[in-house]
């Protein structure tokens, strides 16, 4: 009987806000995979990119279903991993916290602050721990690759600043934003924590496209409000469909980066004859290769 043949993908994309497909991958079809740890957020397509085989998952689902708390994490990474997707390239909308970074610009940050309250953020756990090290929180080099695509495609762009990650789904008040801008933050968002922490857990090389929306609600004149959001969104989605094409086969022919793609070595802290066998063999697309 003849096998069928297991489907693959080399670069997984996440769309955030107001990109939930693209245009720029050719695609082969779609796929649903069961998880350990449940659905991910919406159909997963597959095809390529310039050659390059690609997963495009929608980080809150087609249409907008799921709020940033209610993203399964686990599950799209999960899913995107069990592919065997080696670097992730994930877009997101945000708010920008500087005069210098107006909406419609892509931010490509370098650091990460964790701000959320109700996440679940690791893999790990039920008699198996690990710590990994997150810092630097996105992959220098592959985040400069896509940086100088994005210029190249004469989209405003900025490398670096910090990403602050606030739970949602409400927006910030008045105090929080003027908070976030005093502790000299860049940009806020709802999704790049749960997002870059589980993505290093599963050793994949994580690069974030921060597309900025509004300056949140600290610049008198320019609040942010859904019209203005929305309008923003689409002409972000557009630019992101054109970075896609250009970025996808520049990042695939890069060479890995092993702070990313070997995140898990030596990073079991549980004595060997006291890890949980059962958590073990959950984990073994993760960590069978370590034991």
């Amino acid at each position: 009987m003849k096998k069928t043949k297991k489907p693959c993908a080399k670069v997984g994309v996440i769309g955030g806000s107001g990109l939930y497909s693209s245009d720029a991958i050719k695609k082969s079809g779609e796929i649903a995979l069961k998880t350990p740890f449940g659905s991910h957020s919406g159909p997963i397509t597959l095809g390529d990119i310039g050659g390059v085989p690609c997963a495009f998952l929608p980080r809150h689902g087609r249409g907008h279903v799921v709020t940033p708390t209610e993203i399964n994490q686990r599950a799209n990474i999960w899913a995107l991993k069990s592919l065997g997707v080696e670097r992730v390239l994930a877009f997101s909308a945000v708010g920008s916290l500087k005069e210098e970074l107006p909406p419609r610009t892509f931010v490509f940050p370098d650091q990460l602050v964790d701000r959320t309250k109700h996440r679940v953020s690791t893999f790990f756990g039920n008699g198996v721990v690990a710590h990994i090290a997150l810092n630097p929180p996105f992959a220098p080099e592959q985040n400069k690759i896509v940086y100088e695509c994005a210029r190249e495609l004469g989209i405003k762009s900025s490398f670096g600043g910090t990403y602050c990650c606030m739970e949602g789904p409400a927006f910030s008040t008045k105090a929080e934003s003027d908070m976030h801008r005093a502790c000299g933050f860049s940009l806020i968002g709802m999704t790049a924590a749960t997002e870059a922490k589980l993505a290093r857990e599963a050793e994949l090389v994580y690069s974030q496209v921060a597309m900025v929306t509004d300056y949140d609600c600290w610049k008198e004149g320019e609040e942010v409000h859904t019209e203005m959001v929305v309008a923003n969104l689409h002409a972000n989605s557009a630019n992101a469909q054109k970075l896609m094409r250009a970025a996808v086969p520049r990042i695939a022919a890069a060479p890995l980066e092993p702070a990313f793609s070997d995140a898990l070595k030596g990073a079991l802290f549980t004595a060997p004859e006291a890890r949980n066998k059962a958590t073990l063999k959950r984990l073994d697309l993760l960590i069978g290769k370590y034991l």
